[in-house]
């Protein structure tokens, strides 16, 4: 297995043995996404697949909090906000806007991309590189303005 794969299993025995059940729960669901996508798949987990299960995971609890605080349930967007903070131990360090520019400029030299017809390419290859370091919704920006 992967050495965060090892980390997740230690915090979670730790959280369990802390009664942390909110700790406990969003490590489990991230483990199971996991293997969801990876040995269930006939794949070996990865630091690299557990990274993309996290990050996904921490995209979808910075949705449900704003959609939870503008409905007003400031109790749920607490809870989200917990588990959110959880899973950002286990996500890279993120890059900024002009270090995210930096890659997305190389990429585009590398790859001779010149119009907006190039953008899914420039996108692909631009993630790969940066491996949750940076929102894909940033990337996505930053691409589109370069390629105009």
């Amino acid at each position: 297995m992967s050495e965060m794969y090892d980390r997740l299993m230690t915090d979670m025995k730790s959280a369990m043995k802390d009664h942390d059940m909110v700790t406990v729960n969003a490590i489990r669901g991230v483990i199971a996404k996991a293997k969801d996508l990876t040995v269930n798949a006939g794949k070996e987990m990865t630091d690299d697949a557990l990274v993309s299960v996290i990050a996904k995971g921490a995209k979808q609890r910075e949705e449900s909090i704003a959609q939870f605080t503008a409905a007003g349930r400031a109790e749920l967007a607490a809870a989200e906000q917990s588990e959110l903070a959880l899973l950002k131990k286990y996500l890279p360090a993120q890059l900024g806007e002009e270090e995210v520019a930096a890659v997305v400029k190389a990429v585009i030299a590398e790859t001779g991309a010149a119009s907006k017809k190039d953008m899914g390419r420039v996108m692909k290859e631009t993630m790969a590189r940066l491996k949750g370091q940076a929102d894909g919704k940033l990337v996505s920006k930053l691409v589109g303005a370069a390629l105009h």
